[in-house]
């Protein structure tokens, strides 16, 4: 009786408990009072108005005691994140008035942080992503989260034993704000590496297979470098998922992980035991579709690409229905989004299991098709609408493509304008019963200017460029000079101006690019004006004897238009240019006349495709490839110049004979009036993501120079320079600067330049981040190219190689930095060992 009398007393004293306590005269649970006073208590540095407004409660409003009022203050309160310790009490109550108390503590304000266990480098940063500035309120919620925080974060660097301990010591001084000084102390121990994976249980598939299939998680092996031997908890889960994916990959469809298990070892590594289960092999039966009324059964077995008797493959099952790993995949699921189908679903479903045998239906239930309703872009602050949204491949009113959606999002992320890795198409206000939806192009703009800043020795001396380039630049609006910003952007030209000079050059250079001529049509508007000044060297004064010049002016003019066949990635270019080279007492081996002149007269044209992913700064697949055709007119035919004459004559001098020398002269000065030639280019890229983001490129370049007129020979301009960075010294005479690593610049032609070339690479490219801030990426190549004098000279396979290994850095702030390192496996022209290491550099400036 007792033990039934104390359990009702405590129920009794349970329900009639409620949240106010009353300090005074007894009051009706529930009843109305109407607030006469509040004041304030605690240890509290605001204001008594301040608190009692936080609560929400006022004085002479009527309440319930208790109600739901009093509970809303306190939330109020509590929700504030100021205070550490509340209460409300009901002080006393006369007649139908109240009188109440709000008692609180403050929170303590952090006042110094010590962190211990890191670098002082590492510190800042910990103290920005925990928010861990002076004067935050102190919270168990951020001493709870800041531990979390830090313990996750070196685990997953593979600090399996990370400690973190967070602890807060209360400030005594004559400042009467609660103050605490915080120490964090981080002990994150050694790498947790994994000695040993071992699998039990497996007969069908070796542990090496099963290994190989855990992509992040690896046992300790000297030879691998790009993933280590560090235990990540997360990273293990999944890679346990893959092993089992591994299995279903090869027809074992019921197999599963029973059970895996950690040991420590003396060493300080772990080794894991992994127990799977096999199960039997499968194959594939009778495939049926059902539902599909759009697309017959014999077009969706063809992309599916299974046939009954095939190994049993839930993995590439569901790739070929729907790969996600991939926008651009060529499955069952983009096949109907193409069509419109946005809201399609396509389930396969096993109906039968018989003898090993699995029989399904690809269930397909195709929905309306869908239009889009509107389509919007947003984040641009600089660049004008009208730039953008003439890029959209969806516009209002048509019907939904997955294609053109992807292709959106990589057309405006090759722009150029914006951050290709924040490019993203949000689906909004989707419905199926009506097959609408809205799409939102969301973009990050970044700094598409540049300053172009370049110094290095070579031609004789040290050599300086100073390049602008304004890539979305706004020449309407030139003359406002409220759009200087610093310069007028946003309608997507390019505007650039460069100057490269030297004690021997210089050169002046001005571009302008518009790539929607009219408005209306994709055709690119391109001219250019150039005017270089060249200084002979006098090899007595060791300096440029500026009373013997060769002046170079040059005006071109271009269109490129976007075609749509064979299909919409290709563009055909066209220009027009002209040269006048004007020689001044110019007087060297290549040209025999000192003073003379030669004018060139080209017509170009191309064919180029470009389909790389997104990212021009790291493109992870497509192509890239252009063929271009460079001519002039053929003057021997129709000018009854009789240049066999010439050569024999030509032939005949001495240049050692001064009359002969200057007869010389005046016949080449014939010969090269105006220069004839033609000119044959190819260049291709090719890009294939190998694993994440690891992307392999190869390329493959030629070049070649010919005559119509064999007696009136190969210009002495236009040719071709390998070797080096590519970047080339100046464009005296229409040279091209051919990269080749592990080289000097221009060191693999002759002195006069090469009239053919070859050259093949490959490329390892490893982004370490790919941020909004930065995006670096390690690099290795292996690369091997040469130019020869004549055709009859040329070998494809005779190459000078070379590898070496790189980095490249992109930021807004300082546009593309880069150094390689290159070895040179063979010989310069008219040595006998091989070249060895060359450094090289690439320098950029963006704002």
């Amino acid at each position: 009786m007792k033990t039934i009398f104390n359990t009702f007393f405590i129920a009794f004293l349970l329900l009639t408990s409620f949240a106010l306590t009353a300090q005074e005269s007894p009051y009706n649970s529930g009843q109305k009072y109407t607030i006469a006073e509040i004041v304030v208590s605690g240890d509290t540095n605001f204001s008594e108005a301040t608190i009692i407004t936080f609560s929400g409660l006022r004085k002479g409003e009527v309440i319930a005691i208790p109600g739901e009022r009093i509970s809303e203050a306190l939330k109020k309160l509590w929700g504030s994140n100021l205070f550490s310790n509340i209460d409300i009490y009901l002080t006393k109550t006369v007649g139908d008035t109240a009188y109440l108390e709000i008692s609180l503590q403050d929170l303590p304000e952090l006042n110094n942080l010590e962190i211990r266990g890191v670098k002082k480098g590492k510190k800042d940063a910990i103290i920005k992503d925990n928010k861990l500035n002076k004067g935050v309120k102190v919270t168990e919620n951020l001493i709870t989260t800041t531990k979390n925080y830090l313990t996750d974060k070196y685990r997953k660097e593979g600090f399996y034993n990370t400690k973190v301990s967070v602890t807060t010591s209360f400030l005594n001084d004559s400042i009467e704000k609660s103050r605490v000084n915080m120490l964090v102390d981080i002990q994150k121990n050694d790498k947790v590496k994994i000695k040993d994976i071992d699998f039990i249980g497996n007969e069908k598939l070796s542990d090496k297979q099963l290994r190989k299939a855990m992509k992040d998680t690896k046992q300790k092996n000297f030879l691998r470098f790009l993933k280590r031997s560090k235990y990540v908890k997360a990273t293990y889960k999944e890679d346990l998922v893959k092993v089992v994916d591994k299995y279903k990959e090869n027809g074992y469809r019921d197999a599963r992980v029973i059970s895996d298990s950690i040991y420590n070892n003396p060493d300080g590594t772990i080794s894991i035991a992994i127990k799977v289960e096999e199960g039997e092999k499968y194959t594939f039966g009778k495939i049926a579709f059902v539902g599909n009324t759009i697309f017959n059964d014999q077009l969706l077995a063809g992309l599916l690409g299974i046939q009954p008797g095939d190994t049993y493959n839930g993995v590439e099952l569901k790739k070929r229905i729907a790969d996600d790993s991939r926008p651009d995949a060529q499955d069952i699921t983009t096949l109907y989004q193409d069509s419109g189908y946005l809201f399609s679903t396509i389930n396969p479903v096993e109906i039968s299991a018989d003898g090993n045998v699995i029989d399904m239906e690809i269930r397909i239930s195709e929905g309306k098709p869908a239009y889009f309703n509107n389509v919007s872009v947003v984040g641009n602050d600089k660049t004008n609408d009208r730039v953008i949204y003439r890029e959209l491949r969806t516009r209002p009113g048509q019907l939904y493509s997955k294609t053109a959606v992807v292709r959106t999002v990589r057309e405006l992320g090759q722009l150029g304008f914006f951050d290709a890795q924040q490019l993203s198409p949000n689906f909004k206000n989707a419905n199926p019963n009506e097959g609408t939806l809205d799409m939102e192009y969301s973009v990050v703009e970044k700094g598409s200017s540049q300053i172009e800043l370049q110094g290095g020795y070579g031609g004789g001396g040290f050599i300086g460029t100073l390049g602008l380039s304004f890539n979305n630049f706004a020449i309407k609006d030139i003359f406002k000079r409220e759009a200087y910003k610093p310069v007028p952007t946003g309608d997507g030209q390019s505007l650039a101006l460069r100057l490269q000079a030297s004690r021997f050059y210089q050169t002046y250079s001005f571009s302008f690019t518009e790539p929607w001529l009219g408005g209306k049509r994709p055709v690119q508007f391109s001219t250019s004006l150039s005017h270089t000044k060249q200084f002979l060297y006098d090899p007595r004064t060791r300096d440029a004897d500026k009373s013997k010049r060769f002046n170079i002016t040059g005006l071109t003019v271009g269109l490129a238009k976007r075609l749509t066949r064979p299909d919409d990635y290709f563009t055909l270019s066209q220009a027009v240019s002209f040269q006048h080279y004007d020689l001044q007492n110019y007087n060297t081996g290549l040209f025999t006349f000192g003073d003379g002149y030669s004018q060139n007269l080209s017509y170009t044209i191309g064919l180029s495709r470009d389909n790389t992913h997104t990212d021009p700064i790291y493109p992870t697949g497509g192509s890239r490839f252009s063929v271009t055709a460079k001519f002039s007119p053929p003057y021997s035919m129709f000018n009854n110049v009789d240049y066999t004459a010439l050569k024999d004559e030509r032939a005949a001098l001495d240049p050692a004979n001064p009359d002969d020398y200057a007869r010389m002269g005046e016949i080449d000065q014939e010969r090269y009036k105006w220069l004839e030639f033609y000119k044959v280019k190819f260049k291709g890229d090719w890009y294939t993501k190998v694993v994440d983001k690891l992307v392999i490129k190869t390329g493959l370049e030629f070049g070649f120079l010919g005559a119509y007129n064999q007696d009136r020979g190969v210009i002495p301009f236009e040719r071709f320079f390998v070797g080096g960075d590519g970047l080339g010294n100046y464009s005296l005479d229409g040279r091209e600067s051919i990269a080749l690593r592990g080289y000097p610049n221009q060191s693999l032609s002759s002195q006069d330049g090469g009239t053919i070339y070859n050259k093949f690479s490959l490329e390892v490219r490893y982004p370490i981040t790919l941020g909004a801030q930065a995006k670096i990426y390690a690099l290795s190549f292996v690369e091997g190219g040469n130019s020869f004098d004549n055709f009859k000279d040329y070998n494809p396979f005779e190459l000078k190689r070379s590898a070496g290994v790189g980095l490249r850095i992109f930021m807004p702030a300082f546009g593309l930095l880069g150094i390689d390192f290159g070895y040179g496996f063979d010989s310069l022209p008219g040595q006998n060992s091989p070249n060895g290491w060359e450094t090289h550099f690439i320098i950029g400036q963006q704002f």
